[in-house]
């Protein structure tokens, strides 16, 4: 089980580990052209192709949708107000809180836990997750409400496999191909993003932090075993849902709370200590997950 459990988490943690050191260096990383590079590119042709690939019946693909939605309801419900009991700001404080990082560290973990299947389920997560983050998130960020955002390829991507699955279509295998191609840089610049985000960013305010730290994280834990036996999830499913709630905060929360100016030092305090933290929590989590199989 150790050895099982390292070659899950150790790709993750070193090529984090490689990002961080190229963050500390003088060496140029533009984040924002990979990021965006990611979302309209990477992230779609990942998402697209490997729910495209597996035989995953419809149910299942909508079952992972709306077991997603309710534990962003969940998240939100719970912290604002866990957020207004304690008097912080909670249009600066609940992103961090509902959205965990899905992408960066949740679709490899997924992928080295629970193989294709378990990708696949995750990268639904992901992209509810992340088309959730554009359109309600921003509209928390930013305080108006826009529906331009949902317009994505994100969004068209995740259409178009659904499409592929409900009417049981035939996707040209020159197609398949070339998402895999595609998809195949999303998980390694994420990761890497990742590294460099945590070396740039600083802490601050690190008594409240370490609490809304703890708090994304247990939070994170108790909806998904929740969901998972509210909505009788079994196998792979249940694992990917338990995992991908117990997330650290996103690293996007950074970038929303810079563009909208809503406290961005304490909001990517919060970002880097309880991914620190998780870094200690997730392969036990997994260990247990692993084990309920």
């Amino acid at each position: 089980m150790f050895a099982e459990l390292v070659a899950i988490v150790a790709p993750v943690y070193l090529i984090a580990g490689l990002g961080a050191f190229w963050g500390r260096s003088a060496r140029h990383f533009d984040s924002r052209f990979l990021t965006d590079l990611v979302m309209t590119v990477g992230a779609p042709c990942l998402v697209f192709g490997s729910l495209a690939r597996l035989e995953m019946e419809t149910d299942a693909l909508l079952t992972m949708v709306g077991v997603t939605l309710a534990s962003l309801v969940c998240f939100f419900a719970l912290g604002a107000l866990a957020l207004r009991l304690a008097g912080i700001s909670v249009s600066t404080y609940v992103g961090p809180l509902v959205f965990g990082n899905s992408g960066n560290m949740g679709l490899p973990l997924c992928l080295f836990a629970f193989g294709p299947e378990g990708l696949a389920y995750g990268a639904c997560f992901f992209a509810t997750t992340a088309i959730a983050h554009y359109t309600v998130g921003q509209w928390i960020w930013s305080g108006r409400v826009s529906f331009e955002e949902v317009n994505t390829p994100l969004s068209w991507a995740v259409l178009a496999a659904v499409c592929v699955l409900a009417f049981e279509l035939r996707v040209p295998e020159a197609l398949l191909r070339t998402t895999d191609v595609l998809g195949g840089i999303t998980i390694p610049l994420m990761q890497l993003s990742l590294g460099v985000s945590l070396a740039r960013l600083q802490l601050s305010d690190v008594p409240r932090t370490l609490a809304l730290s703890l708090g994304r994280l247990g939070m994170g834990v108790a909806v998904g075993v929740g969901l998972a036996e509210l909505f009788g999830l079994e196998g792979v499913a249940r694992g990917v849902l338990i995992l991908d709630c117990s997330m650290p905060a996103a690293v996007f929360n950074y970038m929303m709370a810079e563009r909208y100016g809503r406290s961005p030092s304490e909001v990517a305090s919060v970002v880097v200590l309880s991914t620190l933290i998780s870094f200690a929590t997730l392969p036990l989590l997994i260990a247990w997950l692993l084990g309920s199989l």
